[in-house]
């Protein structure tokens, strides 16, 4: 890691940092980049695991795989929706190239890892010439393709708070079953008697519904307050028009989400 901090802070804006590729290697053939060094992070030693622990949580190297998040014990066991949007990620071929972290530091407001980690509180791990930090990733999202990482870091992992208990809901809309992006992502995590709800494709950036949390926080689930909650959900989103659907169907859908997934979780 240090050589690749060292390459990073010294080349700067003529770099790019390679990891699974599915991205850059796009954006390279697409000329909407053109880096004169490219900076394989792959073989760096610690980033390609996957540990748990209770009073951590789940930390997810950088170069750990969509296919291998999916297939990990421990996400199976304590974040299986985590492992279904990490698995809903294009096709097999790509998710074994495809990384979490790629889709995070991509800072697209339709990535289908964003909501799951969102709606955990999860942490980023960076490295740059200063040292360590850890970025919430409530404060990591700034604008589309735009995030808190500054020029000569580098992400190193994700952490993923442990909540015993805890049990969250997935859903992913798009125009095909597979190989699609998402029109509308979200999941939703009941914690007790609290609830994290996270939406993708519906603003800049993944999004909380704040106000839908606070509205659902301490109280039994009944029709009424599942249909309260739907309608307030829609009032908190601000989703545009583009070749995958209208802002109008989207906003529909984002309730119809909350009202399914309150539903699911409510058994």
């Amino acid at each position: 890691m240090p050589e690749a901090l060292a390459f990073l802070a010294e080349h700067g804006d003529s770099a790019v940092v390679f990891n699974g590729g599915t991205d850059v290697v796009v954006r390279l053939r697409d000329n909407l980049i053109a880096p004169e060094y490219v900076i394989d992070i792959k073989k760096i030693p610690g980033l390609d695991t996957i540990t748990f622990d209770e009073k951590t949580g789940l930390t997810i190297g950088a170069c750990v795989t969509m296919n291998e998040i999916g297939a990990n014990e421990f996400v199976q066991k304590y974040y299986p929706y985590l492992g279904k949007a990490a698995l809903s990620v294009g096709s097999k071929q790509v998710r074994n190239r495809a990384t979490c972290i790629g889709n995070i530091v991509n800072a697209s407001p339709l990535a289908d890892t964003g909501t799951p980690l969102l709606a955990n509180d999860a942490v980023i791990l960076a490295e740059g010439p200063e040292g360590k930090r850890e970025i919430p990733i409530r404060e990591f999202f700034i604008f589309v393709r735009k995030t808190a990482l500054k020029k000569d870091e580098i992400v190193t992992a994700i952490r993923v708070p442990y909540h015993a208990g805890s049990e969250g809901v997935y859903t992913k809309i798009s125009r095909r079953r597979e190989v699609d992006l998402s029109t509308v992502c979200a999941t939703v995590v009941r914690d007790g008697d609290d609830w994290r709800i996270a939406f993708g494709s519906v603003a800049p950036t993944p999004l909380r519904l704040v106000k839908t949390e606070e509205l659902l926080r301490g109280k039994k689930l009944d029709g009424a307050l599942i249909e309260q909650a739907a309608e307030l959900a829609k009032t908190e989103v601000a989703p545009i028009d583009d070749v995958r659907a209208s802002k109008e169907y989207r906003v529909t859908i984002v309730g119809l989400i909350v009202k399914r997934s309150l539903e699911a979780l409510a058994k």
